[in-house]
């Protein structure tokens, strides 16, 4: 028998409506990084919370907060949370059903008189998505202090505008956030949570709604690549006289296939990626051999010491197959994000719920990279819920059945309330 206020998902659904309307733009929906679709988003989570009766308050790299106070405001409080940026013309779900939850969460609770032991605030992030200023995760770094102040410099791919430009035209301040200024300090958090949908075929394939998150895969990425040949004539140079730059990148991925095949069949968790692989337009032709090729190595995986295994191997297969073919590879310095391992006892207590309530739900790992990541390195106990979701993400269509997201998000109330009871 349920014994915990029940989300309002009237209130949910209302909420997708409208952010769907205020934020399409043709086929997708756009909720640019510190720009009018996200301050959009903002407004709609800031005003819902106003008038439900809850406090609301923002950072000052505009990250927004509303809370149902609890009745030691002094304790550490429980927070939930995702971003409401999206991609150039993502769908309407990723990121801002963690938000809608949260908010359906603190509107049940509120609904039902219910007081928590501490405050539950649901947290509305700011530039997650690194597709505007190719800068992940802004928003977090930035509300515990740790954004880098370079980044505010950075200039967003479409306006060419700098993040501080686009903050002031916002009425952010971001002289604070350039100095470091904190608004949330990890001991301060008791938990955090993050639902989501997922962004692949796991769910899916198995036919199952709710996914309990074991982890978020880090990521090594050799961003600039390059193999560099010797261009010459298709029909006049015989194969032992080329330096094939095509034959021998191919060469290198398909020897980092083979070792992630390898690396499966011993149970480790890895994914292997490239995602762009382009030769130089202004020199390549139908009937050259190519000189120089540029690509990308994007190595993923719960485990530092499987990427770091990976990482070598690349270096060693590219002066391998340099050799090979008479070509040289520079991978250049990687770029890298740590990986993050949730809470188990969350993790254990979210299964148990589903369990309780007749939700089929299971475990699996994170390929995408979340906000909860940077909590739970911070050392704050953290967990994901995923939602089973259908075409995946990052696209105008995204597919989460309603059933499926309310089924998610009675196991998060369920969660809230028994931790603040």
């Amino acid at each position: 028998m349920r014994d915990f206020a029940a989300p309002d998902m009237m209130l949910a659904e209302r909420l997708f409506g409208a952010l769907d309307t205020q934020t399409r733009q043709g086929r997708g929906i756009v909720r640019d990084t510190y720009g009018r679709g996200e301050e959009a988003a903002h407004t709609l989570i800031r005003e819902t919370g106003r008038s439900l009766g809850l406090d609301v308050d923002a950072d000052a790299a505009g990250n927004t907060y509303v809370t149902l106070p609890g009745a030691d405001s002094a304790a550490p409080c429980v927070m939930i949370g995702s971003h409401l940026d999206s991609v150039l013309q993502g769908g309407n779900y990723d990121g801002a059903a963690g938000v809608v939850a949260g908010i359906a969460v603190l509107a049940g609770m509120r609904q039902a008189g219910v007081v928590p032991s501490t405050d539950v605030k649901v947290m509305g992030i700011r530039a997650e998505e690194g597709q505007w200023f190719d800068t992940s995760y802004v928003g977090t770094f930035a509300a515990f202090g740790q954004l880098e102040p370079a980044v505010l410099d950075v200039r967003r791919i479409d306006t060419k505008r700098t993040m501080a430009e686009h903050m002031i035209e916002l009425g952010i301040d971001p002289g604070p956030v350039r100095r470091g200024a904190a608004y949330l300090q990890p001991d301060r958090i008791r938990q955090f949570l993050e639902l989501h949908i997922e962004q692949g075929p796991v769910l899916i394939g198995a036919g199952i709604p709710v996914g309990l998150v074991t982890g978020i895969r880090g990521c090594m990425r050799f961003r600039n690549a390059q193999c560099v040949g010797e261009y010459g004539h298709s029909g006049a140079l015989p194969r032992l006289h080329r330096h094939d730059a095509v034959a021998a990148t191919v060469d290198l991925i398909h020897a980092l296939q083979q070792d992630w095949l390898r690396v499966e069949k011993e149970g480790q968790d890895l994914v292997f990626t490239t995602g762009e692989f382009y030769t130089d337009a202004a020199m390549h032709g139908p009937s050259k051999v190519s000189g120089e090729t540029r690509f990308v190595l994007d190595f993923r995986s719960i485990a530092d010491s499987t990427m770091e295994a990976m990482r070598l191997r690349a270096l060693e297969l590219a002066e391998r197959v340099g050799r090979k073919f008479a070509v040289r590879f520079d991978l250049h310095e990687p770029l890298y994000s740590a990986p993050a391992l949730l809470d188990p006892t969350m993790r254990a207590s979210l299964g148990d719920i589903a369990s309780e309530e007749g939700i089929a739900a299971m475990e699996l790992a994170s390929g995408a990279g979340h906000d909860a990541s940077v909590f739970a390195n911070l050392g704050i106990p953290t967990a994901m819920l995923f939602v089973r979701n259908a075409n995946g993400s990052h696209n105008p269509d995204e597919a989460m059945d309603m059933a499926d997201f309310a089924a998610a998000t009675r196991i998060l109330a369920a969660h809230v309330q028994r931790v603040t009871a």
